[in-house]
């Protein structure tokens, strides 16, 4: 009897002696509660996880200043690339069917959205007040030497045209629309390119979708003409 006593006064000392559980389900029980706080943190981590897919888009679209694509997109909203291009698709085509003043376009590699061509009218008069401001025909003709030649030089720019080009150029540069590209083997010189910004006012994924240039060119026989009456000629493909 004096021994049942004494194990009994023994208490959690004679449980933890005989390898009772003792305080490990409290352990346990902290150790989970700690792991759902660490979950519960990762999760709020990733505020736009439950917020519906195309309002969201429509919200990030409307602040972005130049195309965005649908990998960092897919970043910024916690979703599947997949997921974003085909919803991307399905507001574009929405866009399209209500006949919105607006269309969401896949241009220059990313996604933005642009006033529909059919309002341009519109936009012009709000935005430019009846003033205009394009470019000229020789920075025109200039920048489609860049286009299709590019990367190229000044001087290589001006041989095509037939006139220097420095000027142009330096206009070209200012607007955005070409960009330094390196420099020329065995000569140092600068060599230009399109920028991004082009293929956005072009309405261009990419460079693939320039046209071609064979339509626009004379005839053989009507160089050979020109050639022979005295006016000077030159060949495009020289780079000498």
């Amino acid at each position: 009897m004096s021994d049942a006593v004494a194990d009994a006064a023994g208490g959690p000392e004679a449980a933890e002696a005989a390898g009772a559980p003792g305080t490990e389900p409290e352990a346990e029980g902290e150790a989970q509660v700690q792991a759902d706080a660490e979950t519960g943190d990762a999760k709020e981590a990733s505020p736009t996880a439950g917020l519906p897919l195309r309002p969201a888009l429509e919200a990030v679209l409307m602040v972005v200043d130049e195309p965005v694509t649908a990998a960092h997109l897919a970043k910024v909203l916690d979703r599947r690339p997949r997921e974003i291009t085909d919803a991307l698709r399905e507001l574009s085509d929405e866009y399209t069917v209500q006949g919105r003043g607006f269309d969401l376009r896949h241009v220059a590699g990313g996604w933005r959205f642009y006033t529909r061509a059919a309002y341009a009218p519109a936009v012009e008069g709000f935005v430019l007040d009846g003033q205009q401001s394009r470019l000229t025909q020789a920075a025109l003709e200039t920048l489609a030497v860049v286009a299709y030649r590019q990367p190229v030089s000044r001087s290589r720019v001006s041989a095509v045209r037939g006139v220097n080009c420095d000027g142009v150029m330096r206009t070209l540069l200012q607007r955005g629309l070409i960009e330094e590209a390196g420099t020329e083997d065995g000569t140092g010189a600068i060599l230009y390119r399109t920028t991004n910004y082009f293929l956005e006012r072009m309405g261009l994924r990419g460079l693939d979708e320039l046209p071609e240039l064979a339509p626009f060119l004379p005839d053989a026989a009507a160089v050979e003409g020109e050639s022979q009456e005295g006016v000077p000629s030159f060949d495009v493909d020289d780079d000498t």
